[in-house]
């Protein structure tokens, strides 16, 4: 039997024990993590054990209902895809047209760091059903606009405020309903926000949600991405429901933003699949909850879905933005749409 768990890293090991049928065998501590082993099940102690990290967030009904409509179009800004992957074998995913953007850009290939997080925040979106990734989303289309450098790059991870600002204006036009980025800005892009802004004012006068991570560095503050009004800001939670220690923390952030679960999940790796976790993971979680609550009710405007899920922020003084309640949006999304001349955003 072989265990594999999550540490303070983001590498998943892996423990052989011995199967023993039917009784308990052993109760042992590793890396702080109390595990008893009886017969073909491992339990591990973590304060709240066996938590589904979709069903944290109540996301299993609304899956259950939809696996989303083609129609809908998410965004994706990030690196390279691996579209080779078998677990995208039926997605529909295309390429955003771009002269900055390689034409590799969605080719199978050597797996960069850029390709492996692409590849990982696509894994949560559109893989198959059925996959070990959490295949929220697998019916909705996705437009690739790869930005991030290569792992050849002095700043992986990291994106120019022009180039970025660029990439939005293109994936808008390209016809995004939902926008998903989990990437940095660049130590010198803090000269270059007017584009960005003027980028991010065009998604929204087009009616695009833009689902930003917060970021992974444990900072209180805010950037010109989580302060715009297009945007909904996302945190991670732990498998405790408690607020990532490592998350990013700020007054817009927890005014207009939300959490999702950002531990406990699997997508795809460079070589099958691989742990997955922070506001990247938790950001795609969010992304692929919106997609399916806007392709249930695709005649509903952009503030009545970003209403259902972040409501009611006019209330909030935290800086910590709340746990998603996926079913709980889906069901306010409902009830508003019922009501003759609701708001269409």
């Amino acid at each position: 039997m072989r265990l594999s768990w999550r540490t303070g890293s983001s590498a998943a090991r892996d423990v052989m024990f011995p199967p023993r049928p039917l009784v308990t065998l052993a109760l042992v501590w590793v890396c702080g993590v109390k595990i008893s082993i009886s017969g073909g099940r491992v339990i591990t102690d973590r304060g709240n054990t066996g938590a589904d990290p979709l069903d944290m967030v109540d996301l299993r009904r609304l899956m259950a209902r939809t696996v989303g409509r083609r129609a809908t179009r998410v965004g994706l800004i990030d690196g390279p895809l691996a579209t080779d992957h078998p677990d995208f074998s039926d997605a529909i995913i295309e390429l955003v047209p771009s002269r900055n953007t390689p034409a590799t850009a969605c080719a199978p290939g050597p797996a960069s760091d850029a390709a492996v997080h692409a590849s990982s925040v696509a894994g949560v979106l559109v893989t198959r059903r059925g996959s070990s990734a959490p295949a929220i989303c697998p019916g909705v289309t996705l437009l690739v606009r790869p930005v991030l450098p290569s792992a050849t790059s002095a700043h992986p991870g990291t994106a120019g405020a022009d180039d970025l600002a660029c990439a939005i204006v293109e994936a808008t036009d390209a016809g995004t309903h939902i926008l998903n980025m989990s990437l940095a800005l660049s130590a010198h892009s803090h000269h270059h926000h007017q584009a960005l802004r003027d980028a991010l004012d065009h998604a929204f006068r087009h009616g695009v949600i833009i689902v930003a991570a917060a970021g992974n560095e444990a900072a209180i503050g805010s950037t010109v991405i989580t302060r715009h009004p297009a945007v909904v800001p996302v945190i991670a939670y732990d498998l405790k429901g408690n607020p990532a220690r490592l998350s990013n923390l700020g007054h817009s952030i927890g005014r207009h933003g939300v959490g999702a679960t950002g531990e406990g999940m699997v997508s795809v790796g460079p070589e099958g699949m691989r742990t997955f976790g922070g506001t990247s993971a938790a950001t795609a979680v969010v992304t692929g909850a919106l997609a399916l609550m806007w392709s249930e009710f695709p005649e509903a405007g952009p503030a009545d879905v970003v209403s259902a899920v972040i409501r009611p922020a006019s209330r909030r003084v935290s800086v910590v933005a709340p746990l998603l309640k996926a079913w709980g949006a889906y069901e306010t999304l409902r009830a508003a749409r019922s009501v003759p001349g609701g708001t269409s955003g």
